[in-house]
């Protein structure tokens, strides 16, 4: 099987530069693992977010505006050639602050973002009033003291984004081969790649690996070290409620069919991804002390899900020094990035090079010099 360039791995990193990668003529052969494999894309929060992110690596907050600034024309475009409603709305989103010293700590935090970064702000902070005219049917807990209001950011429905990323690279003549985990990646006498995989061979040009927490394994095979840990988080999901909450925040957000979303933890816990009482106990006491008339609503799903870490958090995206024409891609902001993969990632792996804008994410960055 022959393709014009493999992308091992169909989650949202991978699945969205599959799809640029079609925009530009190419004809991906997306290879995905099976079932019941860990895939972050699956338990995503769904927040399409700006403010706050990219301390001590200003590039990494000029990506992320860079996407949220792509995402409405990359969710129109989507859905109108797939037919699938992505849910996508750019209202602004908060992060509640509970008490006067977690106020004064985001503020701190946000004007050194802020200091590091040489456009306009995105973000404004607001007090208990403000907050108040801006969610008057939240019913926000007496601790809710203000938030900060970050008027860049939205939210989408994950599972919809991931379904039409799929459908795109199909009808963009994309193939796409569920249940074919990579086995090996080597390359024959004419430096083609030759990957082997549950079910088959396929060779191309070119490789993309974005497999999520299986891309070390694999991107070891091309002459990359590439340093990534799992982290744990959980979401809580209620029943059905009248719309309450306008906008998202980091931790609740009231999606299209009227379920809140609780979200979510920070646990190091490798790869488990079994959903605890502990979890739930906690997230249910944040939801309750935010909003407490969430005491009262019945909870009806709990999932856990593994986000993809480098030791910064950061993304990677990185070429082989020894293997020319094997990249790899790698986050853990699949949704917010989506549109940034599928337009600035997806255009540099088309042309077959990563422009010096991308040096910054390459994992040459974790070397440590050895001391004399």
């Amino acid at each position: 099987m022959n393709a014009d360039i493999i992308v091992i791995g169909a989650g949202l990193v991978g699945s969205a530069i599959a799809y640029g990668l079609a925009n530009h003529g190419l004809k991906p052969l997306v290879l995905d693992g099976g079932d019941r494999d860990i895939r972050a894309s699956s338990a995503n929060f769904g927040l399409v977010w700006s403010h706050g992110k990219g301390m001590d690596m200003p590039a990494y907050q000029q990506l992320t505006r860079d996407s949220v600034g792509l995402w409405s024309d990359f969710s129109g475009e989507l859905g109108a050639l797939t037919a699938i409603d992505l849910q996508y709305e750019r209202k602004g989103g908060l992060a509640l602050c509970l008490g006067e010293a977690a106020y004064e700590q985001r503020r701190t935090e946000l004007l050194r973002l802020h200091n590091q970064y040489a456009g306009p702000a995105d973000w404004e902070m607001l007090d208990r009033r403000a907050l108040t005219a801006l969610m008057p049917d939240a019913g926000l807990g007496p601790d809710v003291i203000g938030a900060s209001f970050g008027r860049l950011d939205g939210q989408a429905n994950p599972l919809r984004l991931l379904t039409a990323l799929h459908a795109g690279i199909l009808r963009k003549g994309g193939r796409l081969l569920g249940r074919s985990a990579v086995q090996t990646i080597g390359t024959d006498r004419s430096g083609c790649f030759q990957v082997a995989f549950t079910g088959g061979t396929a060779s191309a040009a070119r490789i993309v690996i974005a497999a999520g927490l299986a891309s070390k394994a694999l991107a070891a095979q091309v002459g990359m070290d590439i340093p990534i840990r799992p982290q744990r988080g959980q979401i809580l999901v209620t029943e059905r409620l009248a719309p309450f909450l306008p906008l998202p925040t980091i931790g609740l957000r009231q999606t299209r069919d009227g379920t809140v979303m609780i979200g979510a933890t920070h646990e190091e816990a490798g790869l488990d991804t079994a959903a605890t009482s502990t979890a739930a106990a906690a997230l249910s006491a944040e939801a309750v002390r935010t909003v407490p008339a969430l005491g009262n609503v019945r909870l009806v799903r709990q999932w856990a899900g593994l986000r993809i870490l480098t030791p910064d958090s950061y993304p990677i995206y990185a070429e082989s020094g020894t293997h020319p024409g094997a990249f790899v891609a790698l986050c853990h902001s699949g949704v917010t990035l989506a549109a940034v993969h599928a337009v600035q990632v997806a255009a540099a792996i088309a042309a077959g090079r990563l422009s010096s804008s991308f040096d910054v994410f390459h994992q040459r960055r974790f070397d440590v010099q050895e001391v004399a």
